[in-house]
């Protein structure tokens, strides 16, 4: 098979449901959890898994797949190491983009805004809430850093387990959580044709959100 070829020529209808814009919820948290639970209802795979892109101080972009793990109308949370490219592009220029994509549902939601740190109570709550082995990974772990093997991974791992035997696991100073503050959100319904239902909330001066529809 040319992948190459095949990629051109692939193609699918999508099929959604009509999102309109009259009977959308006012606020844009709102209207997410509700195509959260959507996503859940219809057993998506990861429907948490969240792709946040960063930016340096020069601008240079990047992109990887996080996971949310708390939203309110606060914004979108997630957890890293400070010290990871992620964290330290966000240190540096707190502007970001997020996408989640529900490819079951056919729908997207795009978030864009600034990023604040989060408490370090609530990350020292989530952290708690880990897995004891993910705990441990992220004191072995100096995120985005060379390592030289995967044995000294391993290595790390190990001296940490044997380091916190019979004790809890404290959370590292670098690890910790970060809010995304959106401004802008948006919803995309695929629909037959391509012509796509897109409805974006802008937050406004006063504080509210303004709502309207974009072309596909």
């Amino acid at each position: 098979m040319d992948a190459q070829n095949y990629i051109q020529e692939l193609r699918r209808e999508y099929s959604g449901r009509p999102l309109d814009e009259t009977k959308i919820a006012g606020d844009p948290i709102e209207q997410f959890s509700l195509w959260l639970e959507d996503a859940l209802q219809a057993l998506v795979p990861d429907p948490h898994a969240m792709v946040v892109a960063t930016a340096d101080r020069n601008g240079k972009p990047s992109a990887r797949v996080v996971l949310l793990r708390g939203f309110s109308k606060d914004g979108f949370a997630f957890f890293t190491d400070y010290r990871s490219r992620k964290g330290s592009e966000i240190l540096e220029n707190s502007r970001v983009a997020a996408v989640l994509f529900w490819h079951e549902l056919d729908r997207q939601v795009r978030v864009e805004g600034t990023v604040e740190k989060l408490s370090a109570s609530d990350s020292d709550k989530y952290f708690q809430s880990r897995p004891r082995e993910n705990q441990i990974a992220a004191w072995a772990s100096g995120q985005s850093g060379v390592i030289s093997t995967r044995a000294e991974l391993d290595e790390r791992f190990a001296e940490f387990e044997k380091r916190f035997t019979n004790q809890p696991v404290p959370r590292p100073d670098n690890w910790g959580g970060f809010r995304i503050k959106p401004e802008s959100v948006e919803f995309w319904q695929g629909r037959p044709s391509r012509l796509h239902d897109r409805i974006l909330y802008t937050l406004n001066k006063t504080g509210s959100w303004e709502i309207c529809r974009l072309a596909p």
